[in-house]
């Protein structure tokens, strides 16, 4: 095998040229096999295996560097700098990353994992150069799904002021995570149709090489202007009208044509952009034929393309997506918006059913919620539908265009709390601390499929910001015999005893349980509390609670600082109350891929872990007495 030879960064340049197409099979298949095994991101993979190796052709690695916007695209990467045999333990704890990492290797220059970023980082690594004085490649690559963000052209703008070489690749493949929209998908579509350029140009240039005399004068001039043969043919060249070279497009399936746009546009001493024509999950029939299913996946039959793990309960984002509708039917008012993610976040059917009132507005986070606001505004219902990892991205707008006017804007926050294998830069652990610090936000977290179908019901008579976050994964069926009406601000006591109280934020309620189980096993008495709103806490249930309770443990699923724990320590120690608190919730660290359940030992929020530190202070209070 082909992939045999490569064990370390350049190898591929030690193959013939007449090899290249037997490795990118070799790769292929490597990929198709070793994620039907792990899962993990299939289509994007498939589509950047020429562009990649084209890539390592030309560049000296770790000198040169490559930065991949998002990264779930960089597997082909990891194989030819020699980690191929990584891939067994690929997303799974203690492996190797499905996304770029700088403590995994010198060849991954830069951490990514959101959309939008890479022009920004190596522009820093191409000023970085010139200040001092190293001469080395900088690439960075970036999807056409990722420019609808605006980060994008905030780095573009000023990419076009460089003095330096500085390579930006166009991934082209028509889909970000679905399929893309907006303006720059119809420019780019336009652009595909590079074919009739090419041909017009060529046609403008050679009846100008026979006009005598003055034919090269006139093609030099052109050539020069910004407003060169491009602008005559192409209205709108965006790229070239910022002052960015533009290249292309170009069949990102072609190795030979890569690597001589590739070596061209590094002869130049400023910003190039190279426009590449791939094709998501090339090489995998079910994978090119369903490139959106095939962007992650669990492990899945080759044969059929088919879950081996087949679907039996639904998921939190099933019971949204069906109460969405339910709610759509009955509200006119209601809108729902999402960032490119209408699969992800369960939207596809309300897209169905109310096309005039969904909205995908590409990834583009920040837009999305002042989108939200505006319609607010406007008397409509907004629902902003975003993974809790990606709506840290809006937090600005979340402040200055929702809250400070108090708008009935609805998020609902999906993947909230540990998410798994995609790790540091897809946990969602971080929702309650920074939207719980916002005056005018309010925060609810359901324990169950009941209340989260409850409270979205709750949220469309609700007349202000509402944050409503939920797991990832099975929804939660037990304890619906505590079904009951939402009332603002309340939580639900769930069993009333004494000595010791749990509070138990959304998901952390069916841990919690578990927990209060085993220690009435053990002679202690327990009450159970679902807190549901985290903001506003209720404060007339914490003064409940000191009157017979000597220990009060919080149990959420978000990062210790700045959480629900931390509030209620704060307000019994300002207020004195004679009961200790203890609070149970992720260390202030970032939590690496892995499998959930090991994560959630890992970060000592698992069951025995939570018994360990309260029979600890327990022990240690008999001690002292």
């Amino acid at each position: 095998m082909l992939l045999d030879l490569i064990n370390k960064p350049n190898d591929i340049k030690k193959l013939s040229e007449e090899s290249y197409e037997n490795l990118a099979q070799e790769i292929r298949d490597f990929l198709i096999h070793k994620i039907s095994v792990s899962g993990g991101h299939l289509a994007s993979n498939l589509g950047v295996v020429e562009l990649t190796m084209a890539m390592h052709l030309v560049c000296d690695l770790p000198k040169d560097k490559m930065i991949w916007d998002v990264g779930h695209q960089s597997y082909t990467h990891k194989l030819l700098t020699g980690r191929r045999e990584g891939f067994d333990e690929l997303r799974k704890y203690g492996g190797i990353s499905g996304f770029p990492k700088r403590r995994e290797s010198l060849c991954d220059a830069f951490n990514t994992g959101h959309s939008s970023t890479s022009i920004s980082a190596g522009l820093g690594y191409v000023e970085a150069n010139r200040i001092q004085n190293i001469d080395s490649t900088v690439i960075s690559v970036i999807g056409d799904g990722a420019l609808t963000g605006g980060m994008a052209y905030e780095a573009l703008n000023n990419a076009a002021r460089i003095k330096r070489n500085f390579i930006i690749i166009l991934n082209d493949n028509e889909m970000s995570i679905s399929k893309n929209v907006g303006g720059m998908s119809e420019y780019l579509n336009n652009l595909r149709t590079g074919e009739v350029y090419n041909r017009a140009k060529n046609i403008v240039m050679n009846g100008l090489e026979r006009v005598p005399i003055y034919g090269e004068r006139i093609i030099a001039n052109l050539r020069r202007t910004k407003s060169g043969i491009k602008q005559l043919l192409i209205p709108g060249m965006i790229f070239e009208d910022m002052g960015i070279t533009y290249l292309g497009p170009v069949d990102g399936h072609n190795i030979k044509q890569l690597v001589k746009t590739l070596n061209e546009a590094k002869k130049l001493d400023h910003a190039v952009l190279i426009h590449v024509l791939t094709k998501k999950g090339k090489g995998y029939g079910p994978a090119e034929r369903h490139p959106s299913r095939f962007h992650g996946v669990e492990p899945f039959s080759i044969a059929t393309g088919m879950p081996l793990k087949k679907k039996e309960m639904p998921t939190y984002t099933d019971i949204f997506a069906s109460s969405i509708v339910r709610l759509g039917e009955k509200y006119k008012e209601l809108t729902v918006i999402t960032a490119a993610m209408p699969n992800g976040t369960g939207l596809c059917r309300f897209r169905k059913l109310f096309p005039e009132r969904f909205f995908d507005v590409g990834i583009a986070e920040e837009h999305a919620v002042t989108f939200a606001a505006g319609l607010a505004a406007a008397g409509m219902k907004p629902v902003v539908a975003i993974y809790s990892s990606f709506l840290q991205r809006a937090y600005d707008q979340i402040i200055h265009d929702v809250c400070i006017q108090d708008l009935p804007v609805i998020f609902a926050v999906d993947r909230a709390g540990l998410v798994g294998s995609d790790g540091e830069t897809h946990q969602g652990i971080f929702d309650l601390s920074f939207l719980s610090n916002i005056p005018n936000m309010n925060i609810f977290a359901p324990m169950n499929k009941y209340e989260l179908a409850d409270v979205l019901k709750f949220a469309m008579e609700f007349n202000a910001p509402l944050a409503i976050r939920y797991p990832r994964g099975e929804a939660y069926a037990g304890l619906k015999e505590f079904r009951s009406p939402i009332i603002y601000g309340k939580s639900l006591m769930l069993y009333k005893e004494r000595k010791i109280a749990l509070l138990a934020v959304g998901s952390m309620v069916k841990t919690a349980l578990e927990v209060r189980l085993r220690l009435k096993e053990m002679g202690h008495t327990v009450s159970l509390i679902n807190v549901r709103f985290v903001q506003p806490f209720d404060q007339e249930m914490i003064e409940e609670l000191t009157k017979d309770h000597e220990l009060l443990v919080t149990l959420e699923e978000n990062l210790l600082n700045g959480g629900y724990g931390m509030k209620i320590t704060r307000f019994v120690e300002e207020r004195g109350y004679p009961i200790r608190v203890r609070n149970i919730a992720i260390p202030n660290l970032y939590i690496e891929h892995g499998n959930v359940e090991i994560l959630k030992k890992e970060a000592g929020i698992d069951v025995e872990t939570i018994l360990q530190k309260i029979n600890s202070y327990l022990e240690k209070k008999e001690e002292r007495e």
